[in-house]
């Protein structure tokens, strides 16, 4: 299996969830990073996301190497005084992973939404994880600011358990919408786009994301290099 299907197989499975989320979780569409990150992972850490590295002390595994299913967290900052945590959805290279995440992004003058398969760049002078860059969807790019992080929490045995619940549940429901968009798609055919340009436009804009990664690789040798610390 080639590290594309991989990922587009990863980016599937966590557009399932995605869709399933707002459902159980989230009044008015409205998503914190917190019970966001714990339905994903199935990771059971409640409170505030800055404490969750001190919960997960004794309880959880932790550790600076990036693992699908983990949760990035961020420590507390003057802008963002509660901290984050982040899914970890895709690891591209040991430096560049990208995040399923609620509440980061102001996205069509909202907050509190769902971002699926973003960018984060490892910027740490170490390569340690300790300092990351994050695609910010206004400006559609990394942001210029550098977040500190605690590093990773890593699902255990009963988490991955209840994310592969929540994911089998989310996937069956998925399929009944999709059965459901398929049967309008035939109705309205005659006056939408041939499947062949859908594809191929579906693939243009991975092509361009591809390209958005290796930029963001590329540059967080840079950044680490120069020990950039600019504000956004």
């Amino acid at each position: 299996m080639t590290k594309r299907t991989r990922a587009l197989l990863g980016s599937l499975a966590a557009a399932a969830m995605i869709s399933f989320a707002p459902v159980t979780a989230s009044a008015d569409g409205y998503w914190q990073c917190v019970p966001f990150a714990r339905l994903m992972s199935g990771i059971q850490i409640f409170g505030d996301a800055r404490t969750w590295w001190s919960q997960a002390a004794g309880k959880y595994d932790t550790g600076s190497v990036p693992k699908i299913g983990s949760v990035l967290s961020f420590k507390p900052t003057a802008r963002m005084n509660l901290g984050h945590v982040a899914f970890v959805s895709q690891v591209l290279t040991d430096r560049v992973i990208q995040v399923t995440h609620a509440n980061w992004s102001i996205i069509e003058g909202d907050r509190g939404q769902i971002e699926k398969d973003v960018t984060v760049v490892d910027v740490s002078p170490e390569g340690d994880w300790t300092q990351v860059k994050v695609w910010y969807d206004p400006i559609r790019d990394l942001g210029s600011s550098v977040y500190p992080t605690n590093g990773f929490i890593y699902q255990d045995a009963q988490a991955m358990k209840i994310a592969m619940a929540t994911s089998k549940i989310a996937m069956a429901q998925n399929a009944v919408v999709s059965a459901a968009k398929q049967a309008a798609n035939q109705v309205a055919s005659s006056v939408r786009s041939s499947p062949l340009d859908i594809i191929s436009q579906a693939a243009d804009s991975t092509d361009r994301i591809a390209a958005l990664i290796e930029a963001a690789a590329n540059g967080s040798s840079n950044d680490a290099n120069n020990k950039q610390n600019a504000p956004r």
